[in-house]
This record gives structure tokens, sequence and C-alpha cells, in this order.
């Protein structure tokens, strides 16, 4: 119980501590320096690798699958080579964070791989969206950020990239960029800023989905994707 006190207050303290910055921003009179919509690097260069050596290892020891570290210009073709090696047929995409994600569904259908892209529909329709992405063998997201210190990814959910993408498709590939691997918990949420805690919903993906609900047995791929495959894009000038 006094752990999970720490860890709450942990978190206050990084939330309080955002939230501080961009009041101090606003008396100064100028823009906060970190607007909490703009995506900015978060991680500094000369932590880059050991923070990604850490979230591969920390990925791994949960049961994820770390697919490498890659260029921007290598990305498409990376995730093209780790479909046919899953065997995936269909993958479904949504809108990136910062990535080209239409680059990408172009490279995989010249691969003749189907691409299910999650768009905004009406309510009527909705059902039959979720139903193709649940279908997908492969849902592919751009993560907000990495926690190196335990392997975790964390997504945010908007309407050109639903939450589904990460929780309904057999497997799950999740691309996040070294500027946004952070150490831990308590950075991300610093640098997320409380602000868009409420505007968006936030995933905290840690290995693929588990349970030992049944005789207290791990059986994985009950409530979510049953494989997660990470890939780091780092761009090669760094």
């Amino acid at each position: 119980m006094a752990e999970a006190h720490k860890i709450l207050a942990t978190i206050k303290t990084a939330l309080e501590a955002g939230e501080r910055q961009q009041y101090l921003d606003l008396a100064n009179n100028h823009a906060p320096v970190v607007p909490p919509t703009r995506r900015v690097p978060i991680a500094g260069p000369e932590h880059r690798a050991e923070l990604a050596t850490s979230l591969a290892r920390e990925l791994e020891l949960v049961g994820g699958k770390f697919a490498g570290i890659v260029s921007p210009a290598e990305l498409s073709n990376r995730i093209v080579t780790l479909a046919r090696e899953i065997g995936a047929k269909v993958i479904a995409i949504g809108e990136g964070a910062s990535l080209d994600m239409d680059a990408i569904g172009e490279a995989l259908e010249r691969a003749d791989i189907k691409v299910v892209k999650a768009v905004p529909v009406a309510d009527s329709e909705r059902l039959t969206m979720r139903e193709q992405i649940a279908n997908a063998d492969l849902g592919i997201a751009e993560a907000e950020y990495g926690i190196a210190s335990t392997g975790t990814l964390a997504v945010i959910s908007t309407e050109t990239r639903p939450g589904s993408l990460t929780l309904l498709p057999t497997a799950s590939l999740i691309i996040v960029q070294i500027d946004r691997v952070v150490h831990d918990l308590a950075a991300m949420l610093a640098a997320h800023g409380p602000a868009r805690l409420i505007e968006h919903r936030l995933t905290l993906i840690t290995g693929p989905s588990r349970t030992a609900d049944i005789e207290k047995r791990i059986v994985l791929g009950v409530h979510g994707p049953k494989a997660l495959h990470v890939i780091v894009v780092w761009p090669r000038d760094e």
C-alpha cells in the first residue's frame, strides 16, 4: 500500500510540474515553452541510446517483441517485412501522430497486403468499421511516448486514430519516435501535461494483452492483441 501511495504521489507531482510551467509561461506574458498540442522532442540526444536500449529490454521482459530501430526512410520497408514475417494479410492503420501513415499504407498495398484505414464515419457505420479493424491481422499505431523504464507505449486515441487499432486486431505494431522516449511515467506525465489528459484518452500499453483470471494461469490475447511489436524511428543524421 505504501508503494502505491508513493507512485500516486510521483504522478501528482509530475502533473503539477507540467501545469506550473504553463502558468509561469503565461505569467511572463509569452506562450508556453511546450504548447500542450504541439509535438516537440522530449528526450535529449545525449540519452537516446540508453533510453532505446532500456525500452527494448523492458519490452521483451513483458512479452513484447522489439522489431528494431530504423530511419524514417527505412520504416515502410521494415513494416512490410514484419507483415510478411507474421503472415499478415489485412492491416488496419489510422492517422499518425507525426508519421505519414498514408505512405506506409501505400507501401503495404504495393506488397499486396490489404489495408483498412480508420477514418471518421457516421454512427450508423461505426460498427462496420470496428468489425473491419477487428478482423485485421495487425493493427498499426504511432505512440505519443515510449517509457523506457517499463517498456510501455503511451498511445493517444482520436477520431482518426481510434483505440480499437491497438485493442481489436490479433497483433499490434506500435511505432515511436526516439525523441519521444522518456525515462519513466512521471517524466511522460510532466511532458504531456494535465490539459491533454482531459482532451484525449491516453492508453498505456505494456506488453501484449494478458489475463490470469482463470486459475491464476497467464493467458495471452484474451482481452486484446496476443502479440505486440515495437519499432523505434531514429533519424540517421542524429
